[in-house]
């Protein structure tokens, strides 16, 4: 993927030049915002599942099958490949984020160069990077590796939309089509940007005169290019005989899965806060395109259309956490370009306002994240206490980080490894199986040792799991230790002979 992003982005680069020091400034910027949270095992708990995954992968593990989770197949294999290089792989998997970090950094500024200066564009690729640390997808989240084809995607769409009667549209357009179907299976939201871009494209088309029929026949070739990689995928499934199972996770999980109303609209109140900044660039940049341009640019109502296909995606499902907003950063950053550009003194402070609310969040972000997850030594500490007592049984994490499983090498008595999956309430009904008898099921295998928190937790829990693992608990473990890992606390419990 990074590769093609280089090759794209040399194709394209006849049209618009990036600055010369951006990749550097980019790369240098990106690694300085991070640092702070590289190398940290637990640092967000989706990431560090992801890793799992892609360990047992490493092992002969079959995602949905052997162990559980909605995302689909080609995020694990981004995490699956981490495991074919010879270094730390939580290093690995950040090093790799900041690679695609940067690289979509790059597009931004490339694109952005359509409706600002130079200067501004490039203002608006460390817009991303700035932002993309305040909303915690900066280091592996999903966003951060789809973002990358998604961009190129958009890209290619614009430009595609700026040539009026172009023969060779309709063949143009499949590799962006490709693009999104790749984006898609590391998450599957990124449909919502293609729809907006298809229809871009059919836009283009019939304003060229391609007549009903064509139009037809068109928009049937460039959907089955979006389609074609999770059907490649699917199809394996299918031939391996677990279709079942890849359905359930992929496409029906979803609507089993309830909503804390309370939580998602603060949220969403909080979230659309943040966002603030944004929305005073792009509502004041009007002005500044002129001032700028002298006109409206050609391209700025396909971004406008691309930024709302991206909030509809980020809306859709009800659930909205901070790195949700990642894909959303994308098009926003371009936008917010002009606002960027200074064209007379006293004219900037929007701009401003944009870049010094990113750096200050970016500070203190992951310095809170930090001090909430703790750090490498306490997690080996941890995974000391917990693999000295395992004596040949499996781990169960009820409450915890999934990351232990990882350290510690310890078998998985369940498929549902991410633990919120059978210890909250909102994934009771998504997993295909009742959790009540899953967690019985669990205890049946006897884990050597169960990890159980002793402190808050974020999201509302399954009271009917968490009775029976303190039921099981009483009857046939003993507490032995306790750790902390952050400001987190957590009991560790070992069987009993």
């Amino acid at each position: 993927m990074i590769a093609a992003a280089g090759r794209i982005l040399a194709r394209t680069g006849r049209a618009v030049h990036p600055g010369t020091g951006s990749p550097a400034l980019y790369l240098l910027v990106g690694f300085a915002l991070r640092v702070i949270m590289l190398g940290k095992p637990a640092f967000q708990s989706d990431e560090q599942f992801y890793l799992l995954v892609g360990q047992r992968m490493a092992q002969g593990a079959l995602p949905f099958v052997d162990i559980w989770d909605r995302k689909p197949w080609g995020l694990f294999a981004i995490y699956r490949g981490v495991y074919l290089l010879p270094f730390d792989p939580v290093l690995t998997y950040q090093v790799l984020g900041l690679a695609c970090s940067v690289l979509t950094a790059l597009v931004i500024e490339r694109m952005a160069r359509w409706i600002a200066p130079p200067r501004a564009a490039q203002a608006a690729g460390l817009v991303y990077l700035l932002w993309q640390v305040v909303f915690n997808a900066a280091l592996g989240q999903a966003p951060v590796f789809y973002n990358l084809p998604v961009a190129l995607a958009a890209m290619l769409v614009v430009e595609a939309c700026q040539r009026k009667a172009d023969p060779l549209l309709w063949r143009r357009a499949l590799v962006p089509m490709l693009l999104l179907g790749l984006a898609m299976q590391i998450k599957y939201t990124a449909m919502f940007e293609g729809i907006g871009f298809g229809l871009l494209l059919l836009a283009r088309g019939r304003a060229d005169g391609w007549a009903l029929p064509r139009l037809t026949g068109v928009t049937a070739l460039w959907l089955l290019a979006a389609l074609s990689p999770t059907a490649a995928v699917m199809a394996g499934y299918a031939m391996a005989g677990h279709l079942d199972a890849f359905m359930q996770s992929n496409f029906l999980s979803i609507f089993g899965r309830a909503t804390d109303h309370a939580d998602a609209y603060a949220q969403l109140a909080k979230e659309t806060l943040a966002m603030t900044p944004f929305a005073l660039a792009i509502l004041l940049a009007p002005h500044r395109l002129s001032s700028v341009r002298g006109e409206m640019p050609a391209a700025l109502p396909s971004l406008r259309i691309w930024a709302i296909f991206a909030i509809a995606g980020f809306l859709a499902f009800g659930t909205w956490y901070d790195h949700y907003l990642g894909p959303v950063l994308v098009p926003l950053s371009i936008l917010a370009a002009p606002a960027l550009a200074r064209v007379r003194k006293g004219e900037r402070w929007y701009g401003q306002l944009l870049i010094g609310l990113g750096l200050i969040g970016a500070v203190l972000v992951p310095a809170f994240q930090v001090r909430e997850k703790g750090d490498a030594e306490d997690f080996a500490a941890a995974t000391d206490l917990i693999a000295h007592e395992l004596r040949g049984h499996c781990l169960y994490v009820y409450e915890g980080d999934s990351a232990l499983y990882r350290t510690t090498n310890a078998c998985i008595p369940t498929r549902f490894a991410y633990p919120s999956h059978l210890n909250a309430m909102n994934e009771a009904g998504a997993l295909g199986v009742d959790p009540v008898a899953e967690v019985s099921r669990v205890f049946a295998s006897k884990p050597g040792v169960v990890v159980v928190a002793e402190s808050g937790r974020p999201n509302l829990p399954n009271l009917a799991t968490r009775a029976l693992v303190h039921q099981r608990l009483a009857e046939s473990y003993r507490r032995y230790a306790g750790v902390t890992l952050g400001t987190r606390k957590y009991g560790l419990y070992r069987l009993q002979n």
